[in-house]
């Protein structure tokens, strides 16, 4: 029998490592006639997804014809923008089609031609009494993190008229993505977004006469394609063929399709330019690991706050809900009951975003700028307390009911049972998988980036963005492992005091 086994075994191995091999093999073959264009789905109208599920947008019809004349397949990879890099740097890309901005990163990737003179914008309210770059001054202006916007007040390259202006900014935020920040500007926690202008005509086109955009520019860039460092001749024959397509006007006619006529700035004679090709001169890795380290350090300190308070507030709750849970009155238990099924069936991010948003959608109640930690808290709190009290449940219905009876017979009060007898039995039962659950709240810490407050892994991702490395990804999981590894060791001590009857 054993040995029948080793030779099925055996088989199956053969099987999967020639499955393997010739999926290999094909696609290698495959990767010579296929051209994988990374973009950000959320960057209308270059690229994004339609009412209809697919993906569409100007940069995406200009890779389609370009893929077309040279009998490509176009394959359409959505990616998340903070991982341009690596995505690139790996393969997994074969360039960045995106309404990509060349200034400040020309020595980053090999271009094309520019192909669209960009501006960055500013998008107010309606009637918000801000009509001069001079008026957003105390004002809370939001940008897309490592967007052009974001570059124009702080990157190196950054105009000296553009780095006053954002000092005089009450605050500049970041979010991950434009509808964030329309729902920020709606809700009235910030006062502008600063904004491509092609993605800024089109959102005003979509969202009616509620905003308007700022006759003034911050500052005027240029959009290319960015492939792999070296990769000239894959941008050659991108580049080539976009020659031919503003030749015969198909260039033309696919901009006009879109609105962007008036952007187009390709033409025949365009040239490529491999002239900044040198690569950024970088300090010796221990300096580069403590810049990471501080600029990571305010990160760090928002994470740990997030988990300080959360627990503080989730541990206590959790147990208040666990009475309602079991209470005898049955209205009371099945609400409590819609309340943990709520907390624990939907994604706590959806959790945030309500408890941020909802007053204002719900309400129309403004929320101040300062309210964005305190939703923070407020969602983990109510979402980890739901898991709390149901482990916490468990642990109390775990004691045995004699012993409750016969505390009743020696004349205890319920809540001298409870303090005295189920209480201690109950937390020794559930401090292993209360352990689990703060390891997670440890990790979970990175969903606040979707209200934009910047706690360690939303900063290492804006740091990694602008270094173009992946070292401050690798510090910032260095940090989480090192901080469970810290609380599971003291929750491991607490479990060996508390096991006394052992």
């Amino acid at each position: 029998m054993c040995k029948r086994l080793h030779i099925l075994i055996a088989i199956l191995a053969v099987i999967l490592i020639s499955t393997y091999a010739a999926e290999y093999v094909n696609a290698e073959e495959n990767n010579e006639s296929r051209l994988i264009v990374g973009f950000d789905a959320e960057f209308p109208p270059y690229g994004y997804k339609d009412d209809n599920g697919e993906y569409v947008g100007f940069d995406l019809d200009l890779a389609e014809e370009v893929c077309s004349r040279n009998g490509w397949e176009l394959v359409k990879q959505p990616i998340n923008w903070n991982s341009k890099d690596m995505e690139l740097n790996t393969g997994s890309i074969d360039c960045i089609w995106n309404g990509f901005t060349m200034n400040g990163r020309e020595n980053d990737y090999t271009w094309s031609s520019p192909y669209i003179d960009n501006s960055q914008v500013v998008i107010v309210k309606s009637g918000s009494g801000i009509e001069k770059l001079k008026d957003l001054k105390g004002k809370v202006v939001v940008v897309q993190m490592d967007s052009s916007a974001q570059a124009a007040f702080t990157g190196e390259d950054a105009e000296e008229e553009n780095i006053k202006l954002a000092e005089s900014f009450k605050e500049l935020q970041q979010v991950s993505d434009y509808n964030s920040a329309f729902m920020n500007l709606e809700a009235g926690t910030v006062d502008a977004i600063c904004m491509d202008i092609g993605v800024a005509k089109y959102q005003l086109d979509s969202r009616g006469k509620d905003f308007m955009m700022l006759d003034e520019y911050i500052s005027t860039e240029q959009y290319g394609i960015g492939f792999k460092s070296g990769n000239t001749e894959l941008r050659d024959k991108v580049q080539n063929t976009l020659l031919e397509m503003v030749k015969d006007g198909t260039f033309e006619e696919i901009a006009e399709k879109w609105g962007l006529t008036d952007c187009i700035c390709l033409d025949e004679n365009s040239v490529a330019d491999d002239s900044n090709t040198d690569t950024k001169k970088k300090d010796n890795f221990a300096e580069r690991l403590a810049d990471v380290i501080e600029q990571l350090g305010s990160g760090i300190f928002a994470t740990i706050k997030i988990f300080i308070f959360t627990l503080l507030f989730a541990l206590p709750l959790g147990l208040i809900v666990t009475f309602l849970r079991m209470s005898k009155i049955s209205v009371i238990r099945w609400l409590t009951k819609i309340y943990i099924s709520i907390m624990r069936g939907t994604p706590l991010m959806l959790q945030l975003l309500v408890v941020f948003f909802g007053p204002y959608y719900l309400f129309g109640l403004s929320v101040s700028n300062s309210y964005r930690f305190y939703a923070v808290i407020i969602g983990f709190s109510l979402n980890y307390a739901a898991y709390f009290a149901e482990i916490y449940r468990a642990g109390i219905e775990a004691v045995p009911i004699g012993q409750r009876e016969a505390a009743m017979v020696l004349g205890y009060s319920r809540t001298q049972i409870f303090r005295k007898i189920i209480f201690p039995q109950m937390v020794k039962r559930v401090l292993p998988p209360v352990t689990n659950e703060v390891i997670t709240l440890v990790k979970d810490t990175s969903l606040a980036f979707v209200l934009a407050y910047t706690e360690m892994f939303t900063l290492a991702k804006q740091v990694a963005a602008a270094n173009t490395s992946i070292m401050p990804l690798f510090v910032a999981g260095v940090f989480y492992y090192v901080f469970n590894f810290a609380v599971a060791f003291f929750m491991e001590c607490l479990e060996k005091k508390l096991s006394y009857y052992n």
